[in-house]
């Protein structure tokens, strides 16, 4: 190999580098609208296959009905499947629900009664 294919080469290989470690690095950005009458306290999010839920994403927020938030999960890891846990009040009269869905391909989430 000539000089100039070698550092060819070694530059295409720095390019895929790091085109995959920004990806890994890439957060996960969409809006969650609370469509029900009940005001929502906690929401819990988990890549899918893990038993634990991650910690509450609200932290002190809640999200009253009709409102909407910009969620951004940043946990550095590669997925896009996430399962999500939603927590009512207990003046909302509502049970808990919980979804799967491809954070990925989501601007937005909307939560309906």
């Amino acid at each position: 190999m000539t000089r100039f294919t070698s550092i060819a080469a070694g530059a295409f290989a720095a390019l895929v580098l790091s085109v995959g470690v920004s990806r890994a690095a890439d957060d996960l950005v969409f809006t969650l609208i609370n469509k029900t009458s009940g005001t929502l306290e906690r929401f819990y999010t988990s890549p899918t296959g893990v038993d634990n839920w991650e910690d509450d994403v609200f932290g002190d927020d809640v999200l009253e009905p009709g409102e909407s938030m910009k969620i951004t999960i940043a946990d550095g890891r590669r997925t896009c499947k996430y399962d999500m846990r939603f927590e009512f009040t207990e003046d909302s009269n509502f049970e808990n629900m919980e979804d799967t869905q491809d954070l990925c391909a989501m601007g937005s989430y909307t939560i309906h009664q």
